[in-house]
């Protein structure tokens, strides 16, 4: 019997739905797989459980203020885990000797260092912070060539995408032979409303998606569709596919995760669970296929697969991102970064539903294009835009309200 090398992974966002879900694979392949660092923002009592039962080398907890109490659990827990704090810590920690393989889970612009310092050193990066390349894709995919990282994509869009197009995938829909890549959306929990329908939507009926498990940004960003319009940004730099090579179609089964149209009108599409183990148990595996514990799927229960148009009146994030990625630049990483101050807004009740793409275009109306060759010109022209989108947000409130 051969054993497989044991590969040593750093799960960045461990107590995340896409760590949790990365962690359940890991633990189906002990003789494969060794978490071998955790990381967390704030849940420090939640960290040091997740420690408890993998036993990793280094626990690092975003908030230094949390230090403390996850050094206290884990002494508690009688764990010899070592532990850090802050920023620095977590791009340390990714780009450390602690680990080969980085599963790059932790939501929003927060990841781009960590994400940054694992393409640097070379590691294998399992892909799902998706922020990271839509802020920084030029750098991150040259830093990527230029230290001969491996680069997966894990959400499940683009692992479609990557497993139906021809190896080597990432790149390959700008040679000739791929006509397009069609990216599905579930249509999230307000498919098929209409825009004055959605003026009244909640936080909680917002992040009640249908199909996944998500956390409440993520869910929101599914809600509103710009989740799929950071997801086009995010193809385009994965698969050099331009903006015009991009396709969304809404599809609420979640059953086909996306779809790739070659020159001779083929179609090729990975269909499956809406679980994100699947595209995680891929990506570990890769390019061998492991068990990933999720159910199989039964078409003929199924019974249909549907597919419609976006509704871009209703959901204008999607265009407002298609935009962005034209006009390229820094423009995406400052649609990110309002997308985000928009739909903590949100969550925070300080807005409506309507609020977040008002916000968005507001702060992109007042946004003046600036160039950024670093990721500390990238940082400052995110921190900028963020400010914008603060000073802009009480107007935006004041002109959505009902008259």
């Amino acid at each position: 019997m051969i054993v497989p090398v044991q590969r040593r992974v750093a799960v960045l966002g461990a107590t995340g739905s896409i760590g949790a879900s990365a962690l359940e694979v890991i633990a189906r392949h002990p003789l494969r797989f060794r978490a071998t660092v955790l990381t967390a923002n704030t849940r420090a009592a939640e960290l040091a459980a997740l420690c408890a039962r993998f036993q990793p080398e280094l626990a690092v907890i975003g908030d230094p203020a949390c230090e403390g109490e996850l050094r206290a659990q884990l002494r508690a827990l009688g764990l010899s885990t070592r532990t850090a704090a802050g920023a620095a810590a977590l791009e340390a920690a990714a780009g450390g000797s602690e680990s080969d393989t980085v599963i790059a889970a932790i939501v929003g612009a927060a990841g781009l260092l960590s994400t940054m310092a694992a393409a640097r050193a070379g590691k294998r990066v399992l892909l799902a912070n998706k922020e990271a390349v839509v802020v920084a894709g030029a750098l991150f995919m040259r830093a990527v060539a230029a230290h001969g990282a491996e680069l997966i994509p894990v959400d499940s869009e683009h692992n479609a995408i990557f497993q139906c197009l021809p190896a080597p995938a990432l790149g390959a829909a700008g040679r000739p032979g791929v006509r397009r890549v069609l990216l599905t959306a579930s249509g999230g929990p307000f498919r098929g409303r209409d825009r004055a329908a959605l003026a009244a939507v909640t936080p909680e009926q917002a992040v009640a998606h249908p199909n996944w498990s998500m956390g409440p940004k993520i869910s929101v960003d599914s809600a509103t569709l710009m989740n799929k319009g950071l997801e086009v940004i995010e193809a385009h730099w994965l698969f050099d596919a331009a903006a015009e090579a991009i396709e969304v179609v809404v599809h609420p089964q979640s059953v086909v995760h996306s779809l790739v149209e070659y020159a001779d009108g083929s179609v090729l599409a990975e269909l499956g669970q809406p679980d994100m183990r699947t595209a995680l148990a891929h990506a570990l595996g890769w390019p061998e296929r492991i068990e990933a514990g999720v159910a199989r799927l039964d078409l003929a229960t199924l019974g249909r697969l549907d597919f419609e148009p976006v509704d871009h009146g209703a959901f204008p994030c999607l265009g407002l991102a298609y935009a962005a990625l034209r006009a390229g630049g820094s423009v995406p990483a400052v649609l990110n970064a309002a997308n985000e101050v928009a739909v903590a807004a949100f969550l925070e009740r300080r807005i409506g539903f309507l609020g977040i793409p008002a916000l968005i275009e507001a702060t992109l109306a007042r946004y003046t294009p600036a160039a950024a060759d670093d990721i500390a010109g990238l940082l400052a022209i995110d921190a900028e835009a963020r400010r914008v989108a603060a000073e802009a947000l009480p107007g935006v409130a004041d002109a959505l309200q009902p008259a």
